[in-house]
């Protein structure tokens, strides 16, 4: 009776492993910023710099939670036509763009995909320097990854901020992810000059200080603004 008692007790646990962690990690995206912070237990764990929905496509700020994880999302709205030697015919296209003869559709990818409202949620992506997307918060996809790997559905989201004050513009990040240097990471160099920002990491964790906590005054000035 014991030993089954135990047994019970050790699966509810393990049921509900994930609702827990979600309520100990939590993610803020600030659209003034173009950058996403993941909390864990309170702090910030990890940052990345995004691009967030242009112009007529603006991403929605309030308070949602992660509805689905996806890791080889496809976008059913959006995507590329693609001649017969892969080169991109329209980079614009949708399922009822014409298609020439010779060329083909393709949905464009989506990896690692955070779903956190309708047909909105966090993804691998390009990032310009500056808000281009549909409604979605792109990523670069090492970053996007490790978001992925630590979220779970239920974890909650905040968007805040505003798009058309956006205080960080910086260099393309291009979608050819580079090997890890083998140094030391450098969060400046995701939040400093431009001309800095040339490289994608695997992940930008935030060292946290005792007496300063110095690497959550970022997130903490931008719940302010």
């Amino acid at each position: 009776m014991k030993a089954t008692t135990t047994l019970a007790l050790a699966l509810v646990i393990i049921g509900t492993a994930p609702e827990v962690r979600a309520e100990h990690t939590s993610v803020v995206i600030n659209l003034t910023e173009q950058m996403a912070y993941l909390l864990e237990n309170g702090r910030v764990a990890l940052v990345s710099p995004i691009a967030s929905g242009k112009e007529g496509w603006g991403t929605p700020v309030g308070r949602f939670h992660i509805i689905s994880k996806d890791l080889n999302h496809v976008s059913a709205d959006f995507g590329l036509v693609l001649d017969g030697y892969g080169r991109i015919v329209n980079p614009n296209a949708t399922p009822s763009s014409r298609v020439p003869l010779g060329c083909h559709y393709m949905a464009a990818p989506m990896p690692d995909y955070m779903q956190f409202g309708p047909l909105l949620g966090m993804h691998g992506g390009f990032l310009p320097g500056y808000p281009a997307s549909h409604g979605c918060v792109r990523m670069p996809h090492d970053l996007a990854a490790e978001f992925f790997a630590r979220v779970e559905v239920g974890t909650p989201v905040e968007v805040i901020g505003n798009a058309q004050n956006v205080t960080h513009v910086r260099k393309a990040i291009p979608l050819v992810q580079l090997g890890a240097s083998g140094r030391g990471l450098n969060p400046h160099e995701l939040t400093g000059s431009a001309q800095n920002v040339t490289r994608v990491r695997r992940a930008l964790p935030v060292v946290q200080s005792e007496d300063s906590g110095r690497g959550a005054n970022s997130y903490f000035r931008a719940r302010a603004q």
